[in-house]
């Protein structure tokens, strides 16, 4: 009997940034072209049996803050027996830049915390939280993009310490790509340190994938 955790009839969501979205409000509707499709395609080739309903809600830009605005009704509305999040990024760079949008470490975590226990209280699904990632190694690293590798920790921190809180799965994308930067340089999996390219959306697909016992 197989350990992948999803089971035929159950819904997942999608909720995150602009690496969910990946053009699912475009010519690439519902899914997108990027790590949401490709776990969709993946489940499908191995498991077609499962019949399963999906939904990306990720909206490119967005902070946790952005999240918990539309919580109720585009994630929480489906109803998800499995909700995974991607966050983080764009919190941090909002930080970074001190726009009047910042959401500081402090803002950032209260936040996560509130939409999680919101989704528990609500229809209680399974949840699994990626950390948030800049796909740079450090001696690569500018001036700026230094920065930015400086204050990550705290906002993956906040990630994993929600995981322990809320018994969600955790997928560590940050270290999984410091890895994968090891063994090829940064272009094999991202134009530029934030999205992903095809084979950078790849790793991530798996990651998550394997994080539900596949």
């Amino acid at each position: 009997m197989s350990d992948f955790q999803i089971q035929s009839g159950q819904t997942v969501v999608f909720a995150g940034d602009s690496i969910t979205d990946c053009g699912r409000r475009g010519d690439a509707a519902p899914y997108g072209v990027g790590y949401v499709r490709q776990c969709i395609e993946l489940i499908t080739a191995r498991y077609p049996e499962r019949d399963l309903s999906y939904f990306n809600a990720g909206i490119g830009g967005n902070t946790v803050l952005d999240l918990q605005g539309r919580w109720d009704t585009e994630m929480l509305a489906h109803n998800p027996d499995w909700l995974t999040v991607l966050i983080g990024i764009n919190d941090l760079h909002r930080s970074f830049n001190a726009t009047p949008e910042a959401v500081p470490v402090e803002q950032f975590e209260a936040v996560y915390r509130e939409i999680l226990q919101r989704a528990k209280d609500h229809c209680n699904p399974k949840l699994v939280l990626l950390d948030p990632f800049y796909l740079i190694q450090p001696e690569d690293a500018n001036e700026q993009q230094q920065k930015v590798l400086a204050m990550l920790p705290d906002y993956i921190a906040v990630a994993r310490k929600m995981a322990q809180e809320f018994g969600a799965l955790h997928v560590p994308m940050h270290d999984l790509y410091q890895q994968h930067l090891q063994r090829r340089p940064a272009e094999t999996f991202c134009p530029e340190p934030v999205h992903p390219n095809p084979a950078g959306h790849h790793v991530m697909a798996l990651a998550l994938l394997e994080a539900l016992g596949w």
